[in-house]
């Protein structure tokens, strides 16, 4: 069996104890300590049971996000799906599609836009190793170009289902209906709600954003890397300068090329 942890003597090796100790392990030791009367060790108790209530209240957020995509799906397979790239004006549309398993979960899956760029990347490694089926697909500038926004989307989502190779039981999908598959269920906010839908927005965000970062190195001065596409003052500034490349969306951009105005 493993060792108990020592009980510490003075107030500073307890506050550190209570610092350093996992999330199982505070429970008992904020019992161990709630009599004592050292200001230091008072204080070290309130900031650890702080600690334990947001643990505690993330931990029900996560796990309401995965019964909700069971309540919506059913229990079979379930891919979420969620784009990116939408309203960029240089690099593809991206979407992926994830069914992740019930157990073991992702703690800490989120919309992808309330969370850091490193946390995105630690998210979607784990993602992909415990996901029961991940596709991606791009749909690159000159196909938006083509046929619109509306259909490229569309092309993305049926593209991100079948990278997959699988037959889903459930579609959910961030938004409104799309009508792109007869399983198909959408719920707006389902990145912020619905746990498959969640990782596949940090997939898909992860992954285009490299994508972006190695355009940017093909056609420095951009600022590609940094804008992600979206029509940051830097990029609008060098589209101006500089005109477009094969990654800008004409369509997008001609308004701006025009007028001075985006859209």
């Amino acid at each position: 069996m493993p060792s108990e942890r020592p009980h510490p003597a003075t107030a500073a090796e307890i506050s550190a104890t209570l610092a350093e100790a996992g999330a199982g392990e505070l429970p008992a030791l904020l019992e161990r300590y709630a009599d004592d009367p050292r200001a230091q060790v008072r204080r070290a108790c309130g900031v650890a049971q702080r600690r334990v209530a947001r643990e505690s209240a993330e931990r029900e957020r996560v796990e309401g996000m995965y019964a909700l995509m069971r309540e919506l799906g059913g229990d079979g397979l379930v891919l979420g799906l969620d784009e990116v790239g939408r309203g960029s004006v240089a690099g593809p549309v991206t979407v992926c599609a994830i069914a992740l398993p019930d157990e073991p979960k992702v703690w800490g899956v989120n919309d992808s836009k309330q969370l850091t760029p490193a946390r995105r990347r630690r998210l979607a490694a784990t993602i992909s190793q415990v996901a029961l089926a991940e596709g991606i697909c791009h749909v690159p500038p000159e196909r938006i170009d083509e046929v619109g926004m509306a259909r490229a989307l569309r092309e993305a989502m049926l593209g991100a289902i079948a990278d997959t190779g699988v037959e889903p039981d459930a579609v959910l999908i961030d938004g409104n209906p799309l009508h792109i598959h007869p399983r198909e269920r959408t719920l707006v906010k389902g990145d912020a709600r619905v746990a498959c839908i969640a990782a596949a927005s940090i997939v898909a965000k992860v992954t285009r954003d490299e994508l972006m970062e190695e355009l940017g190195e093909r056609y420095p001065g951009y600022h590609l890397a940094e804008s992600k596409g979206y029509a940051s003052p830097e990029h609008i500034a060098a589209i101006r300068a500089h005109g477009l490349t094969p990654c800008h969306r004409a369509s997008f951009c001609q308004n701006l090329l025009e007028t001075g105005r985006l859209f």
